[in-house]
């Protein structure tokens, strides 16, 4: 199979760049992989973007309150309903404003790491996109 990410290492997130949200969902689906999709461009605070991330990744715990409970929840809770395929996310128009400053992003990112990370040591693809606003 031809896929946009035949160069793009497993268990990694990084700058979406030259891929296309359409691609990545396609390639998601030939490769039989979870497609996680959320769209920041309405956030402005941590809050918002903990709630939208958990609303439109449908995640049980909505992503919680802070950081900690969003990587609980992409974590353990999946890893014990059964086996994964694999995983492709995209957060798109992560904000960049006062309210959600350079730390921020860094802090939601390394949870987009840790997470990759933790699904790297159970040899489950989890690839992580990323654009900011």
């Amino acid at each position: 199979m031809d896929t946009p990410l035949r160069t793009v290492r497993t268990n990694i997130v990084q700058s979406i760049r030259a891929f296309r949200v359409p691609d990545l969902q396609e390639a998601a689906q030939g490769l039989g992989h979870h497609f996680l999709y959320a769209n920041l461009a309405n956030a402005q605070t941590k809050q918002d973007v903990l709630d939208l991330i958990g609303q439109q990744f449908f995640l049980a715990t909505q992503g919680g309150k802070n950081f900690d409970a969003l990587y609980d929840s992409m974590t353990d809770p999946v890893h014990k309903s059964g086996p994964q395929p694999g995983f492709i996310v995209v957060l798109e128009h992560i904000p960049a404003n006062a309210k959600f400053d350079k730390e921020a992003r860094e802090q939601l990112l390394d949870i987009f790491r840790d997470t990759a990370d933790y699904w790297g040591d159970r040899k489950i693809p989890f690839r992580c996109f990323y654009s900011f606003l």
